[in-house]
């Protein structure tokens, strides 16, 4: 799990079938001191967040199978949780 930023949506007219339905972020991950960590990623939403909030993301492989229905689906990262702030 790692925190991150949300800097902004993604928006294609085709998507992967696995991803079909499902809105994706683009998150900034982030190091303990608040600093970004790399380059920003494309994440799985489900629960809502906004531009500017920040999420805990996760790699879990299961979850992520489990939330697309699939375990052949290229996306890696889901938001697990809003950081309450």
């Amino acid at each position: 799990m790692q925190i991150g930023e949300v800097v902004g949506y993604a928006t294609s007219t085709v998507k992967h079938p696995t991803l079909k339905g499902f809105r994706l972020l683009v998150v900034q991950l982030l190091t303990m001191d608040g600093q970004a960590d790399g380059e920003p990623i494309l994440v799985v939403d489900t629960l809502g967040a906004s531009q500017g909030s920040q999420v805990i993301v996760t790699t879990d492989a299961v979850q992520v199978r489990e939330l697309v229905g699939s375990r052949n689906s290229p996306i890696r990262y889901t938001v697990m949780g809003l950081r309450d702030t």
